[in-house]
């Protein structure tokens, strides 16, 4: 017959462990593992167009695993620098920070360990141009958008999201230890990409950001007029992606896939102006939120296959 004290005792053994568990997990939901994904999605492609076919298989892990350690010290410290007003939204109130499955303190010192890492990671094992650009992107990312621009105007998107375009500067740097036009082209792409991307996310948590006071496009304009900029951004961020053809250059694997795939992301920015200029009660913007990642996506797996597949 057990003893009266063994029971606790295994208890004791069992709940560090659920306990360990649930903080790292809170951890790695600090670093927005998704938008990660996404950033890693542009950079491996950008590689090989610098590479004009493979680069080494440990400069490309190197180049990730530092690419991935600066995405995910920004996002840490804007998790710490919004968390106020995540408790106020729907859409983050599940945050580690608001839930207490992560502190403050640690969420920024754990912040601050992986930019440092991945700042010294970058310089000793890639090159120092990229760790620079990995800085630059870190520090943009928490001091100029999420510090000064997001709370105070609907454009905080379009200028912060220049952050979420470096990792095509990095990856480029990465293999030639330099920059050149192709991948400020690809920055550029991003650059337009973003707004038509976020804006009609922002409109169906148009509530969520209004009770926040956060005055994201969705909130302060009509949604006529959100759709209206989605087409215009489209249609630009179409022209710059073009520009990578003489410019590259690319040949008609590329050519041909960015105009089909630029013209299936207007198609359905059209339509979600369509919608709102109807009136529809359900003008469902999350289509062309979800169409733009697979543009993305897409798009970049053409910059990846584009210099095996010549003709």
């Amino acid at each position: 017959m057990r003893s009266a004290s063994a029971l606790p005792a295994a208890a004791i053994l069992v709940r560090p462990r659920r306990s360990v568990l649930r903080t790292v997990r809170a951890y790695v939901a600090l670093t927005k593992p998704r938008i990660i994904e996404l950033l890693l999605v542009t950079t491996v492609p950008t590689m090989i167009l610098a590479a004009g076919g493979f680069p080494s298989v440990s400069l490309i892990l190197l180049t990730l695993v530092g690419g991935t350690l600066a995405a995910g010290s920004a996002n840490a410290l804007n998790m710490y620098l919004d968390r106020d007003i995540d408790t106020l939204m729907h859409r983050t109130e599940r945050r580690p920070l608001v839930t207490g499955e992560a502190s403050p303190r640690g969420a920024v010192v754990f912040g601050v360990a992986l930019g440092a890492v991945s700042v010294a990671q970058l310089a000793l094992t890639v090159n120092v141009l990229s760790a620079v650009l990995a800085l630059a992107a870190i520090l943009f990312y928490v001091f100029v958008y999420t510090l000064v621009l997001k709370r105070r105007t609907p454009q905080n998107i379009v200028w912060g999201g220049a952050a979420g375009c470096m990792p095509v500067l990095i990856g480029w740097a990465a293999v030639r230890d330099s920059l050149d036009w192709a991948p400020v082209i690809l920055f550029g792409v991003i650059f337009l990409w973003t707004p038509p991307h976020y804006w009609p996310l922002s409109m169906r948590y148009r509530d969520d950001y209004a009770a926040a006071r956060v005055p994201m496009l969705g909130v302060v304009a009509s949604p006529v007029e959100v759709a209206r900029q989605c087409v215009v951004y489209t249609w630009a961020m179409i022209a710059c992606s073009l520009l990578l053809v003489p410019v590259a250059p690319t040949g008609p694997v590329y050519a041909v896939g960015a105009v089909l795939l630029g013209a299936v992301f207007l198609t359905e920015t059209y339509k979600l102006l369509g919608r709102a200029k109807a009136g529809v009660a359900q003008i469902q913007p999350m289509r062309v939120f979800h169409w733009s990642i697979t543009y993305l996506t897409l798009l970049f797996v053409l910059v990846a296959v584009d210099p095996f597949v010549r003709f």
